[in-house]
């Protein structure tokens, strides 16, 4: 870095606990950014956006989405977002199946967990919040409000059994609004599928998809593949606008958009109450615009369930608190990784 006062912004960034041993690093911090993100974006209740928040990518990520959406193809930019997407195409298409089979039968040591690592990500946006001003504090009752909020939807059931039938237009609209969600860190870009009635369709495809690829199926590969390209494209345009967007308010309005990061990773917290479970379905309600009766009340799957809170038993809240600090030891650990999250968001990397 020059010593020069006209040294341009876009000068090469380097601290002194950045050296070669951190750049060697970096391929491995990228693919594990990928694999987190990936992992994040099928689990309702955990954001993308703060696992590269985690791992020390974040602000690398939305500086290479930008630069190749504007045509600035930088080899630094275009092997870092590579290595990004292979990481998180492998964690969506092994992880589908599993996962929500996880979330069905350990939901609430899987969510004690998320909000560890909810929490953990608070320090790493901390820094970028000083001094604590007026417009910090604006940005945080902004961030709480919109999770609240979402939270609120959330617990009224306003976002579950969400009906009519997938078509390419709402699979665009999804893969839009889950992808401009999971940019922020806090915000969930499956819940927001969830809203949409689209979550189960589009893990349902991916899973097709993966025992298509598996059984060396082209014809199924292809037919599945089309189902998900209207998805594929709302999340390369909506990845593509918030990643510029977030670059300009960090260099414009960094208090703000900290204070509205901060505001979110504390609220969203609320929206992981790990203490509830899914209800069985009872004659005369509707799931997913299907009237339940007493013939078809067992043939729902259980994630289309109304979920509803319960009394946890003294071990579960000692596990649950156990878990949290669990998750905030992990996010931590994975914080000081690379100290590149610490640096002035202003400022770019030469590739």
């Amino acid at each position: 870095m020059s010593d020069s006062p006209t040294s341009p912004v876009s000068q090469t960034v380097t601290t002194p606990s950045a050296g070669a041993p951190d750049e060697k690093l970096y391929p491995l911090r990228s693919l594990l950014g990928g694999i987190l993100m990936g992992f994040a974006n099928i689990l309702p209740g955990i954001s993308g956006g703060a696992m590269l928040l985690l791992i020390g990518v974040y602000q690398r990520f939305i500086q290479a989405v930008a630069d190749v959406s504007t045509l600035k193809l930088r080899f630094k930019s275009i092997a870092f977002l590579a290595l990004i997407a292979c990481g998180a195409f492998v964690a969506i298409l092994f992880s589908a199946g599993p996962i929500k089979a996880a979330i069905l039968e350990h939901r609430w040591q899987l969510f004690s967990l998320f909000i560890g690592l909810r929490l953990g990500a608070i320090p790493l946006v901390m820094r970028w919040a000083k001094p604590m001003d007026r417009t910090v504090w604006a940005g945080i009752v902004a961030g709480l409000v919109i999770t609240v909020a979402l939270a609120v939807t959330q617990y009224t059931g306003a976002g579950t059994g969400a009906s009519g039938s997938s078509t390419p237009l709402t699979r665009f609209g999804a893969g839009l609004a889950g992808a401009s969600a999971t940019i922020l860190p806090g915000m969930d870009g499956s819940y927001f599928l969830l809203l949409m009635g689209e979550y189960v369709p589009i893990l349902g495809g991916i899973d097709k998809f993966k025992t298509e690829l598996l059984a060396f199926n082209i014809k199924g590969m292809w037919n599945t593949g089309l189902y998900l390209l209207p998805v594929a494209l709302g999340v390369a345009l909506g990845l593509a606008g918030v990643s510029n967007l977030m670059r300009w308010l960090f260099k414009k309005h960094r208090g703000a958009i900290a204070g509205v990061l901060l505001g979110v990773l504390v609220g969203a917290v609320g929206g992981l109450w790990p203490f509830r479970e899914g209800v069985a379905p009872q004659p005369g309600e509707t799931i997913r615009g299907v009237l339940v009766t007493e013939e078809n009340k067992t043939s729902f799957d259980p994630e289309d369930h109304r979920m509803a809170f319960f009394t946890p038993t003294p071990v579960q809240i000692a596990s649950s608190i156990g878990l949290v600090l669990l998750g905030i030891a992990i996010a931590y650990g994975m914080s000081k990784l690379d100290p590149e999250e610490r640096l002035d968001a202003t400022q770019e990397i030469k590739s």
